[in-house]
């Protein structure tokens, strides 16, 4: 297979049609989708196991949030520099060097036998994440040049890692309550041992052919803006606009300030800034963000809902948060049908924006016993954000020229990062205002805090008080829901505006140089 790079055709010159994939891409594709979806799931692997790795490798509290964040944190500081990377080295090189690392990492998490052991495996599994998520998707803008063929190939990567975080906690629930916590790390094995095994065979080898030097000022940089600022905003929700939170953000911010302007001067940049003039890749990216933000905006919220308003276990609750996931894999193929055949790219994005706003409508109507409308809800918000990314990962990857694709993946994937936290920051404080506010000064201090402060106190109190604090609470939690929820309906109705006016004139394929 063979991919060109873009020159000017003169005036009536013949323009060369795509080379369409085989069946070796098509199964190149299916060995790619195996590791992203466990990249994904690492999101959320963690979720039941952790009272049983507390009961064996007895982690203190600030241990205990290592081991949960020190995978997500370091994923996102490196994002942009791995990306970078693949398109120097070759993007098969660096996915086949993170694999490897991601399955070593996998069997040291498995048999570690001490805190400190579990959260050094975990960050070497954000490395490898870091690694193989844009190096899958620049491969994948390689191996699927028929932009048709493309935009079908992305809408399937796109479900599968939407699907992925919330079959990360399901899987993880099954597993240690059949075998021990280290399985939840030994699944990687598999398949990272069948993508070194085919990796060679059937993906193509990429690279920039002039990429220059590489700009290792510009790593510890990036990553100084990255870190603080996902660290303040994924706080914030719980613990409130402590100023230790808000300098962090001030912190992240201006060491963006200083990557950015290394970019602007630098001989050789790790983000070259004409990639954000490519056509329609700026809008891709702002809205992308805002699509990110509508999803973990609202997870915020249905998670504590499914547990602690409708007091269902946890594993309970993650089997019931895959309900919606069902309809999550057509959302993306859809979309994609519906652009092939003419429909403005701008108007298909925008509706995808009306669809997440409706359902974050519907679960504004919620009451504190309302699980198949917060379901409901859950499904449609989840279909609109699969449709919006499918469509603006293919404009993104087609508007960058193939030689910086890499970078192009890393770019998007960072904002996803920065918009999964923003939108629990944002929606998350809204909630927690309105449930503070809705809580009666009388409470003890850690129910008004929380909802889980307030279940936690609910159970010392005697008799009857005990169950009016718990309803007080719930109810309190609900209406920050609903405000929160009608928050995030508005925002994502003025992004479908957004959507309409600056991605009009975008079409299906364009770009792609």
């Amino acid at each position: 297979m063979t991919n060109s790079t873009s020159t000017t055709t003169p005036v009536g010159a013949a323009v060369a049609t795509p080379a369409r994939a085989g069946r070796r891409e098509w199964t190149a594709l299916g060995v790619l989708m195996l590791p992203l979806l466990l990249v994904s799931m690492d999101v959320s692997v963690l979720y039941f196991a952790t009272p049983a790795i507390s009961a064996d490798l007895h982690p203190s509290g600030t241990q205990q949030l290592w081991i949960f964040d020190i995978y997500g944190f370091v994923l996102a500081g490196l994002l942009m520099t791995m990306g970078s990377l693949g398109d120097r080295i070759g993007r098969r090189r660096l996915l086949l060097l993170g694999a490897a690392a991601f399955g070593g990492a996998s069997l040291l998490a498995a048999y570690a036998g001490s805190a400190e052991t579990l959260i050094a495996a975990r960050a070497v599994l954000g490395i490898g994440g870091a690694t193989l998520m844009p190096s899958t998707m620049a491969l994948l803008r390689t191996m699927f040049t028929d932009p048709a063929q493309r935009a079908k190939a992305i809408g399937l990567w796109s479900g599968v890692m939407t699907g992925g975080i919330a079959l990360g906690s399901v899987m993880s629930g099954i597993l240690v309550e059949h075998f021990w916590w280290g399985s939840v790390f030994l699944v990687n094995l598999p398949a990272m041992a069948l993508l070194l095994l085919l990796g060679p065979v059937l993906l193509p080898e990429s690279k920039d052919p002039r990429p220059g030097r590489f700009d290792w000022p510009s790593v510890p940089l990036s990553m100084a803006a990255v870190l603080p600022v996902i660290y303040g905003l994924k706080e914030i929700p719980s613990e409130g606009w402590h100023p230790r939170y808000a300098v962090s953000v001030a912190v992240g911010l201006l060491f963006a300030a200083l990557f950015v302007r290394r970019q602007r001067t630098g001989p050789s940049p790790l983000i070259p800034p004409a990639l954000l003039k490519g056509h329609g890749f700026t809008p891709a990216l702002v809205l992308n963000l805002l699509a990110t933000l509508g999803v973990m905006g609202s997870a915020v919220f249905t998670t504590q809902y499914l547990q602690s308003v409708l007091g269902k276990s946890p594993l309970s609750a993650a089997l019931w948060s895959l309900l919606p996931s069902v309809f999550i894999g057509a959302a993306g193929p859809v979309t994609t049908q519906l652009v092939q055949r003419g429909v403005n790219r701008g108007y298909v994005v925008a509706g995808g924006f009306a669809v997440m706003a409706a359902g974050y409508g519907l679960m504004a109507g919620a009451g504190t016993d309302s699980l198949w409308l917060v379901l409901a809800g859950t499904g449609v918000l989840a279909c609109g954000a699969v449709a919006i990314m499918s469509q603006l990962t293919d404009l993104a990857m087609s508007s960058a020229p193939v030689e910086r694709s890499g970078t192009a993946s890393s770019l998007l994937e960072t904002g996803s990062e920065f918009g999964g936290a923003l939108g629990m920051a944002l929606l998350g404080s809204i909630g927690t205002a309105v449930y503070r506010h809705e809580m009666p000064a009388t409470a003890p201090d850690p129910a008004r805090e929380t909802l889980g402060g307030a279940l936690a106190t609910a159970g010392r109190l005697p008799g009857r008080a005990g169950g009016m604090l718990l309803d007080t609470a719930r109810h309190a939690f609900t209406s920050g829901m609903q405000a929160a929820m009608i928050a995030g309906a508005v925002l994502l109705a003025l992004a479908a505006v957004g959507a309409a006016v600056t991605l009009r004139g975008t079409e299906t394929g364009q770009g792609g140089k």
